[in-house]
């Protein structure tokens, strides 16, 4: 077990700052893929195991996330409203997705690696890393294990799938994700501004869960089809929600021990490996039938965190709506079934 830190948390914290812009700059020197997310996640990333002092930025991090929102909502137009039946069929899989990958996780996460009932069961689940965590700890969980256990998924899907995108279809990740600034209208600055921060707090109020992003996302949307909505967030705006995305994913290593590092975080990519199967056998499904082509069917499958997910949409050109509504069921889901069905195993 490691000390406590004794840096100050300022000092901490504009060493990470400065270790993430590193990153990126590492990124950019190689021409690798999405520097401003992966480059600041994997120089935290290595920080953190080599035992560095970091200091996550949960606030701004929580606050970036509704740029991410304000540009699905954005994305949504009376057109895509329009081709929602298109998706019924593939959105009609995902119960099932869901119900395979928890049977797939449980008994390796209980019979393999021997981590308690509760443990196994929430680690097992595709959903949010934070409400994972809350229903986790309710049902006896160790909070440790599972968060480590869903960020590794998160860290290797989202690390893995720029390099599967580009080996497997060719798809370039260069797609502008908004207008410069400079080329927005300040109104519609404002207005941005206005609706991210009222639906926010206002689903934040409500307990929506996600509210960070779904609420100015909604918000977003509800202006987009009224047409008064007509610009995105711009470029610096995501390219900064990408950065605390990856740095806050990197950071959650902070204080890893070698046995956590043995255990839970090999553990984790075992589990990635079974998610990767079941993930490719249902895009197969969805490609084989014609309801998606394969980067969107793809990207609407992975089992990557919503926000990452919404990122890599941008940068790829895909279907924005496809996706992002794909993973809003499927978290919905998790959330609204896991509970329940706890209840009814009887634990």
């Amino acid at each position: 077990m490691r000390a406590p830190s004794t840096i100050r948390p300022e000092r901490a914290l504009t060493r990470t700052v400065a270790i993430a812009l590193a990153g990126v700059g590492v990124f950019y020197l190689f021409s690798l893929p999405l520097p401003w997310m992966l480059g600041p996640m994997f120089a935290c990333l290595a920080a953190a195991l080599a035992g560095l002092d970091l200091k996550g930025t949960p606030r701004i991090s929580e606050g970036m996330r509704t740029v991410l929102g304000l540009a699905v909502g954005a994305s949504i137009t009376p057109a895509v409203i329009g081709r929602l039946d298109e998706m019924a069929l593939s959105i009609a899989l995902l119960p099932a997705f869901v119900l395979v990958l928890g049977l797939a996780g449980y008994p390796y996460f209980r019979r393999v690696w021997g981590f308690d009932p509760a443990t196994s069961y929430y680690a097992s689940m595709p959903g949010g890393l934070q409400d994972m965590l809350v229903f986790g700890e309710e049902a006896g969980a160790n909070p440790r294990q599972l968060s480590l256990i869903h960020v590794t998924r998160v860290l290797v899907v989202v690390s893995a799938l720029p390099v599967l995108m580009i080996l497997l279809f060719d798809q370039p990740l260069d797609n502008p994700t908004g207008e410069a600034a400079a080329d927005v209208p300040l109104t519609e600055m404002l207005l941005l501004v206005v609706i991210a921060v009222a639906g926010w707090q206002g689903a934040r109020a409500v307990g929506m869960f996600g509210a960070s992003i779904l609420g100015p996302m909604l918000l977003a949307m509800v202006a987009s089809l009224a047409g008064i909505l007509h610009h995105r967030p711009p470029t610096e705006a995501i390219l900064a929600a990408q950065f605390f995305l990856g740095l806050g994913v990197g950071t959650r290593y902070a204080g890893i021990t070698l046995e956590e590092l043995r255990v839970i975080v090999t553990a984790a990519l075992g589990q990635v490996a079974l998610l990767t199967a079941i993930t490719f056998a249902f895009v197969e499904i969805v490609v084989t039938f014609g309801l998606a082509p394969p980067v969107e069917a793809l990207l609407a499958f992975a089992p990557g965190g919503q926000g990452e997910m919404a990122v890599l949409a941008l940068v790829a050109g895909a279907d924005i709506a496809f996706v992002v509504t794909h993973h809003l069921v499927r978290i919905t889901i998790v959330i609204v079934g896991a509970p329940i069905l706890r209840r009814l195993i009887g634990w």
